[in-house]
């Protein structure tokens, strides 16, 4: 293939300038097709890497590997073995974490003041699964059938299961995915984004180094029109675990009908985040703020709904936005950089293309607003943080979901007019609450139809504590014991003894 864009100097580790191949059953291969496509820095526009483009015949390759490996030799393997091999995952993990979260700020644009902080998370949801793989059981129950009948339940792995996971976080979301499927005892097909390869390729690298057998993970990138289209109807896929917008979560919910496949899906939101006030101002600012500007924007639960109460709207929206302009925006690779860029051209025209619909309708900016072009922000794909006063519950800035950093900032009068405009959504993925009154606080975190409440912070996140969505925001459990019970079969057995 012609590069359209520059080449990007070779210093990662990992960009040594050779075509990035696909795992399948523990070998690197090239596409069957023989098909590239370019991995791209959103901040300089620089090719990263040349990418092997997977489609429907090399997730048919994947797919009977991970069959094989499933049916064999995994298997056979103990509780025990696979919680030995998710520890030395993670332990490679922790290792090579400069070199994992530096490829996620490369690779999506994450400014490493961010992707640092994902090295915790990242190894902890490894350990944390780790140590479940020896917990899953099944239960003795007591039936009331007359004479000698004993029933149990025995908990069994669901089978092969295609992983399809966004860019906007691409070293957990990998690990979200791989965790619970090894942990059970499934085999995966790991489809990440095109906009962001390059991590889950490193970690399925790193997975063969801790001992995961051939077959047991493969890693086939490619696009969603072609690889991820295939993986979600292949007749030899038990479950498809997904994380990406309602649009094409409600693909993948139709081509599972083909075998009647599991299906979890954690998609998009709308997600309120209301400020009382009687708030704790110096914290609510920047916690509301960064609820929405944080991973520019690009956060699938990010409070983007800002409902304030009117009488401190004013300055709480004024305060929000004075905020904004201290933050650094740049190449995420520096680490004084708290926004990086959006991850492509084609998300650059979606955010500011809603900037302009938002001052059609009337909304007022108090920050940003248009995309940054000064100096070498014109090779990237950067936007500042915005903050739109002024929004109506009906303008389309306050209904759909941005994906960018910009926040529609709402008045609001009393709790009960709040709960209903919050609820007024067709998503359900995360909220937020700010008050010193426990009694707002417990009535809202009943009251709002969210499968997330943080109450005087956001985004707060921890591998034993479940995470999805309501409405169209999806349904399954991403972390907890709820998300182990996703990839598992409950099977009865029923034994007459006397």
């Amino acid at each position: 293939m012609t590069a359209h864009a520059p080449r990007a100097p070779a210093r990662h580790p990992f960009l040594d300038g050779k075509l990035k191949r696909m795992l399948i059953d523990g070998k690197w291969l090239e596409a069957a097709s023989g098909k590239t496509f370019q991995s791209i820095n959103p901040a300089t526009g620089e090719v990263l890497a040349d990418v092997a483009e997977g489609d429907a015949e090399d997730i048919d390759r994947a797919v009977e590997a991970a069959r094989r490996a499933f049916e064999g030799p995994w298997s056979k393997v103990k509780p025990f073995e696979r919680q030995a091999i998710l520890l030395k995952f993670a332990d490679l993990v922790d290792q090579h974490a400069d070199e994992l979260t530096e490829l996620d700020t490369l690779d999506m644009g994450a400014p490493l003041s961010r992707t640092r902080n994902m090295r915790r998370r990242a190894v902890g949801l490894l350990r944390y699964y780790a140590g479940m793989a020896t917990a899953l059981h099944g239960e003795t129950i007591e039936n009331s059938l007359p004479g000698d009948v004993f029933s149990y339940t025995l908990k069994e792995p669901v089978g092969v299961v295609g992983a399809i996971i966004p860019w906007n976080a691409p070293l957990t979301s990998s690990l979200w995915k791989i965790g619970p499927a090894l942990a059970t005892g499934c085999t995966v097909i790991l489809k990440p984004a095109e906009e962001a390869p390059l991590t889950p390729l490193l970690l399925g690298q790193l997975a063969l180094e801790a001992g995961v057998p051939p077959g047991v993970l493969n890693v086939v990138p490619g696009y969603g029109e072609t690889a991820g289209a295939a993986l979600a109807k292949h007749m030899g896929v038990d479950k498809v675990a997904f994380t990406g917008s309602h649009f094409t979560g409600q693909k993948i919910v139709q081509a599972s009908s083909f075998n009647l496949k599991r299906v979890s899906l954690e998609l998009g939101g709308k997600s309120p985040d209301i400020v009382f006030a009687d708030a704790d101002l110096e914290s609510a600012v920047p916690g509301a703020a960064m609820a929405v500007f944080a991973n520019s924007g690009q956060i699938c639960s990010a409070g983007t709904r800002l409902f304030v109460e009117r009488k401190i709207y004013d300055e709480f929206t004024a305060r929000v936005a004075e905020f904004s302009k201290t933050l650094r925006v740049g190449n995420g690779i520096d680490p004084d950089v708290m926004i990086g860029p959006l991850v492509s051209q084609e998300q650059l025209d979606r955010v500011t293309g809603y900037m302009s619909i938002g001052r059609q309708e009337g909304a007022n900016p108090l920050s940003g607003g248009e995309r940054m072009t000064d100096g070498d922000m014109a090779k990237g794909y950067f936007v500042p943080p915005t903050v739109f006063a002024n929004v109506r519950d009906d303008m389309r800035i306050a209904q759909e979901e941005i994906f960018g950093p910009v926040i529609s900032a709402i008045p609001f009068t009393d709790i009960d007019e709040v709960l209903g405009r919050a609820n007024n959504t067709m998503f359900g993925l995360g909220s937020g609450v700010w008050t010193r009154d426990v009694n707002k606080a417990h009535r809202l975190a009943r009251g709002i139809r969210a499968g997330s409440v943080w109450v005087n912070c956001y985004q707060a996140m921890d591998p034993a504590v479940p995470f999805g969505g309501y409405k169209m925001s999806g349904y399954g459990r991403e972390s907890g014991i709820q998300h182990l019970e996703e990839y598992l079969n409950v099977k009865a057995v029923w034994i007459k003894t006397g």
